[in-house]
């Protein structure tokens, strides 16, 4: 695949940040191209967390990964005719010639005048349980993230972890399984105090500190996790009908190294207009890293209009760029 097509902005990630981002370049004018590793849109919100509700995105006063997903994207529609998206395409290089970055990606290269990371801490994957044959039961009733909240509904459900999804799982589907327990390795949850409270207060059979032993099941599906009391030697065996392991995920940004640009860890180091050390290069969202940054969303939009702003004066230095309310650019 060669895309011959020179984008004005090309947006590395499809997260809330990036797809934000992407609407108001769209907003201002410009042509712009999305290049996501994943297959679907919407970042870890969507992906892992899509039912988790989300209390601190202004104006909502509680929302999910997949409504702001979907609203991000309904919202997109409106520039569908400038806006360009790439799936499950990872940008491995970029390069600058003549004004123009030529941008390999895993199945091909695309063109841009400039670029606006917005990849978060880059590609993620799940920590596992830790035990024998545990991915013998990952295509069936082994989970790692939750799309849904119904299709637990009558079940026995096991969660393993301590910190804020696994409590949040547990106190979402108290109610909708037809039993919850949750384990931790330690007596006390690293969950928001008050997510704790509500578990606490919940009829979920909470169990600590127990760490997991063994998965036993038949023909790929998961019967049972057997567990095992910290410094002790008591042995329990959960029979279940569905588990869900909430460990965390693990990220990866492989590629920033080759990307040309100073970055820290994970995160690419930016100045207060949200360039990067290279001219024609902006980082926003989780990607972006300066002091006292912190990792919101919200935050996040409100970086990706700053950092489009700089990349519309960096390609057209002479223009009238001077930014403006939304109801003055958008005809009805």
């Amino acid at each position: 695949m060669s895309e011959e097509k020179i984008y004005d902005i090309t947006i590395i990630g499809g997260g809330p940040v990036g797809l934000w981002a992407a609407f108001y370049a769209g907003l201002r004018g410009m042509t712009v191209n999305i290049i996501e590793s994943l297959s679907e849109l919407g970042g870890q919100p969507a992906v892992l967390y899509p039912e988790k509700k989300i209390y601190d995105i202004p104006a909502f006063p509680q929302t999910t990964g997949a409504e702001l997903t979907e609203n991000l994207l309904t919202q997109l529609k409106r520039f569908e005719d400038r806006v360009s998206i790439h799936l499950k395409e990872e940008v491995q290089t970029f390069e600058k010639k003549e004004g123009i970055f030529t941008i390999a990606t895993s199945k091909g290269q695309h063109l841009s005048k400039a670029i606006v990371i917005a990849c978060g801490n880059g590609a993620f994957a799940p920590r596992p349980l830790g035990v024998d044959n545990e991915d013998d039961y990952a295509d069936n009733n082994l989970f790692y993230n939750v799309h849904s909240l119904d299709q637990f509904a009558g079940k026995k459900v096991v969660i393993a972890g301590g910190g804020d999804s696994a409590v949040d799982w547990a106190n979402h589907l108290d109610g909708i399984a037809e039993s919850v327990t949750l384990i931790h390795r330690r007596d006390a949850f690293r969950a928001h105090e008050h997510s704790v409270e509500l578990l606490h207060q919940s009829s979920v059979n909470v169990m600590t500190p127990y760490v997991p032993l063994e998965i036993k099941g038949e023909n790929g599906f998961a019967q049972s996790l057997t567990v095992q009391k910290v410094k002790s030697d008591e042995v329990v065996e959960l029979p279940l009908d569905a588990l869900i392991v909430s460990f965390g995920f693990s990220t990866n940004n492989k590629n920033l190294r080759n990307w040309n640009v100073d970055y820290k860890r994970s995160s690419v180091t930016v100045n207060a207009q949200f360039e990067t050390s290279q001219e024609g290069v902006y980082a926003i969202g989780d990607a972006a890293a300066y002091e006292g940054k912190i990792d919101l969303i919200a935050v996040g939009m409100g970086e990706a209009p700053i950092a489009i702003n700089q990349a519309i004066q960096y390609i057209d230095p002479d223009g009238k760029n001077r930014p403006v309310h939304s109801t003055s650019l958008i005809e009805e």
